[in-house]
């Protein structure tokens, strides 16, 4: 029996979104944004030269379809893009109301988000009263700082420095269902800051707000640094997902990333977390390692977490340019039998206006299985494909 890798390429959309219009950053719409496609165009023009030149070089991921994928979802041909394909190719759309984490990674597990999420205005205060009042209790505190909508790295750099004297935890949130807490590890206290976000975790997640945040930094005031301490509170899936389906049937699962926080380690065996590049290790380690009939469910979230959100395109390519080689050395290390499924959750178009996700289209690339044109497909056809090439029965 054959093994899976389902790999996440957070944020990494290919535009072309039916329902873009519904979904905004700030007051613009996200009709257009076109994350791929935009960053492939400003390398073209020479528009991303920090740390790389050129057009947007992906050749690997080119070959299994990616040039392919971007034309169909979108109509857009990327610069240096559009390869024969040799793996399958398609262009998936989720059908979830979110543009989020939690949305993207259920449908593609094969459940759909079955409610509205919660939203916090964008306006100061974002948050109801008797929360705040709630989380200064549990952080024994007389308030919080912040209480609106940022940019993570934004409101530490403007409130960390008061955060530090009063001892006050930050909290924010974003145009996603999230509700972020940042508190600096030594002076309030990483074991602190991660009970607080513990304890105050079933109240967001009764209002539907799909995850409570930790956001831990370090440093001094001018120089604060966020560290790899991040965790997640997330909502549990109310129903079995992929990770369930092949645990019951008798597979090992591996995550890699954020997956254990996102499915809150449902169906999970064993979890191996670190920065992207050490993300990468540990898949290369479970290519060379993982039993069969195993899944290995990995995520890369620093496409959206230090490019996307930060508007930063040369930043982007150059990770994207990093993980095509590296995935051409995990294409080239596959068994007989194996397969390898690479999409994306959602966009984070670092062209687009706000600094927000981007609702688009995601691609859906595979090795190990042929050649040939998926098409238009949905975020749980990813599932699916998953659970049929390990012999899983899907739940009725």
């Amino acid at each position: 029996m054959g093994r899976a890798f389902l790999v996440v390429i957070d944020s990494v959309g290919i535009g072309g979104a039916p329902d873009a219009g519904d979904f905004f950053n700030g007051d613009l719409p996200d009709t257009g944004a076109n994350t791929l496609g935009h960053i492939a165009q400003a390398c073209a023009a020479g528009e991303a030269e920090e740390g790389r030149s050129g057009p947007l070089a992906l050749p690997n991921l080119d070959r299994l379809g990616l040039g392919a994928a971007l034309k169909l979802a979108s109509g857009m041909e990327g610069p240096g893009l559009g390869a024969a394909p040799e793996g399958r190719w398609g262009a998936a759309t989720e059908v979830s109301q979110g543009k989020d984490t939690p949305s993207g990674h259920w449908e593609l597990a094969g459940l759909p988000v079955p409610w509205a999420w919660h939203y916090f205005p964008d306006e100061t205060p974002a948050f109801p009263a008797d929360l705040i009042a709630e989380v200064a209790r549990l952080a024994g505190t007389d308030g919080i700082l912040g209480n609106c909508h940022a940019s993570g790295t934004a409101i530490i750099e403007r409130l960390g420095a008061e955060h530090c004297e009063s001892g006050w935890p930050i909290c924010y949130t974003s145009a996603d269902s999230v509700f972020q807490i940042a508190a600096h590890e030594e002076t309030f206290g990483l074991d602190r800051l991660l009970k607080l976000c513990q304890d105050i975790a079933p109240r967001l997640h009764e209002m539907k707000v799909g995850r409570v945040i930790v956001r831990p930094f370090t440093g001094e005031p001018g120089a604060f640094q966020r560290t790899a301490n991040r965790r997640d509170y997330a909502i549990t899936p109310p129903k079995p997902v992929l990770t369930n389906w092949v645990q019951n049937a008798g597979g090992r699962v591996y995550a890699v990333g954020k997956i254990g926080d996102i499915f809150t380690m449902q169906g999970i065996d064993e979890l191996r977390k670190g920065p992207d590049a050490k993300l990468m290790d540990h898949l290369h380690d479970l290519v060379d390692e993982a039993e069969d009939g195993s899944l290995t469910f990995a995520n890369f979230v620093e496409f959206d977490s230090l490019y996307g959100h930060r508007r930063d395109v040369s930043g982007y390519a150059r990770a994207l340019e990093w993980f095509d080689a590296e995935i051409g050395k995990v294409i080239a290390a596959l068994r007989t039998g194996d397969m390898l499924v690479v999409t994306a959750d959602h966009g984070n178009d670092p062209t687009w206006a706000g600094s927000d996700h981007t609702r688009e289209r995601v691609p859906v690339l595979v090795a190990g299985t042929g050649a040939g044109a998926l098409g238009q497909i949905g975020f749980t056809d990813v599932a699916a494909f998953v659970a049929g090439h390990l012999g899983v029965e899907l739940p009725r």
